[in-house]
């Protein structure tokens, strides 16, 4: 299935063309219960807003990079690799925002757009990648099958999207 699918990375002026539909699918991972730092209600313009002030300022350089997966003229999903770091950890990255749209699940998608970002991350002379996801959720299994190490897990350490409750992070590292 992946064979349909197109990973490109957008800049600045790419997010910006697609600003509509990049908010649509944050708004529809959030809707549908995804732990990325956001509860509800949330609205598409609150996601609008996401993309406009926390992604297209930080586009312009390799600080954060963003990579998209269409398959079918749409946007399937994306993921950020953010490389502002201090001088001191300039060899690390973190992985953010993890996206699949609740439509393109279960196609290969999110591991597609792991590897890709893995070799964005290379190329930059980053040798070890950090990502935090919500302990027990669907992409706990999938950073450990692409060779992700549980570092350790904070209890309570962020409110559910959608339920009134705190649930547990699960921090992990690949050394790449």
């Amino acid at each position: 299935m992946t064979k349909d699918i197109t990973i490109s990375k957008y800049n600045a002026a790419d997010c910006e063309a697609h600003l509509d539909e990049l908010a649509g699918l944050l708004h529809a991972c959030v809707e549908d219960g995804a732990s990325i730092n956001f509860i509800h209600p949330y609205s598409h313009e609150d996601a609008r807003r996401f993309w406009v002030k926390k992604v297209l300022p930080r586009t312009g350089d390799d600080a954060l990079t963003v990579l998209v997966a269409e398959l079918g003229g749409r946007i399937a999903g994306s993921v950020q690799l953010d490389c502002d770091t201090p001088p001191n950890q300039a060899h690390r990255a973190d992985i953010k925002k993890l996206l699949v749209h609740p439509d393109f699940q279960r196609r290969g998608i999110g591991r597609l757009l792991m590897t890709e970002i893995e070799k964005v991350a290379r190329r930059l002379g980053r040798s070890l990648l950090t990502l935090d996801t919500r302990s027990g959720d669907k992409g706990e299994p999938l950073y450990q099958s692409l060779g992700y190490i549980t570092a350790g897990i904070i209890p309570g350490y962020s409110r559910d999207a959608i339920a009134d409750r705190l649930d547990a992070a699960t921090f992990m590292y690949k050394l790449i």
